[in-house]
């Protein structure tokens, strides 16, 4: 029997996504390590496919990207911000945790020039475009946050970029066959890690047949449940 990577666990019981980051830049070796650790993710053949464009505060190009990807951060969660209703019901309160979500956000996309690292991950594709090449991509994405994680630093994993593809493109001389499949930002964070929320995993595994309670799906002592449920009944989004 194989030993428990009870450490691993941990990790993936209390990463969460972080938004707000230090200033402190993040050294060579330790990006290094990251990166390293996300290329050892899975991929499907074993193609290996994904691409990592690590953006730094260096000026040049790479810093013009970044202030493109802020800009289209801003343009879409100016949106979000009034279509999905985050100022309505418990919104009005600056101590519920719709409005520090909301802070949190307007935060992170205000400040997105200055994070330390932005990464797009891409996929250098073998095929005509298809609506599965993701499995490919977001085992990497998920590695790339976990190996953050293990060395005291945090990561968001965003689609702002979408709004400013073609620009970036022509900007990094990203070829055309190659899919900007996902935006990550990464430091030190500003806050803390800690035990995630999220529903009971009672209410989202099913045995056997769409709906049917597993009824060997068991909460671990201590485990912390989102607030979905009463922020959609206060007017506005659950917890992320």
């Amino acid at each position: 029997m194989s030993p428990r990577l009870d450490g691993l666990l941990e990790g993936l019981a209390t990463t969460r996504t972080i938004r707000r980051y230090t200033a402190e830049p993040v050294p060579d070796a330790d990006l290094s390590t990251i990166l390293w650790h996300a290329t050892r993710a899975p991929s499907g053949s074993n193609r290996q496919p994904v691409r990592y464009l690590v953006l730094r505060d260096d000026g040049g190009a790479a810093q013009e990207a970044r202030r493109l990807i802020g800009e289209a951060a801003r343009a879409v969660w100016n949106g979000k911000y009034e279509r999905d209703g985050y100022k309505d019901g418990s919104g009005a309160d600056p101590d519920s945790p719709k409005a520090r979500t909301a802070a949190a956000m307007q935060q992170y996309v205000d400040g997105f020039e200055h994070v330390p690292v932005v990464v797009l991950v891409c996929l250098q594709r073998y095929r005509a475009a298809t609506p599965y090449e993701g499995g490919s991509v977001y085992p990497a994405v998920q590695n790339l946050l976990l190996a953050a994680r293990a060395l005291g630093y945090g990561g968001a994993v965003t689609m702002f970029h979408l709004g400013v593809e073609d620009r970036l493109r022509s900007l990094l001389g990203v070829p055309d066959e190659v899919a900007l499949s996902a935006c990550v930002t990464l430091g030190r964070p500003a806050g803390s890690h800690g035990p995630v929320r999220r529903r009971p995993a009672a209410e989202v595994v099913f045995d056997g047949a769409w709906g049917r309670t597993a009824g060997w799906v068991e909460e671990p002592p201590g485990a912390r449940h989102t607030m979905w449920r009463r922020h959609t009944e206060a007017g506005g989004p659950g917890e992320g």
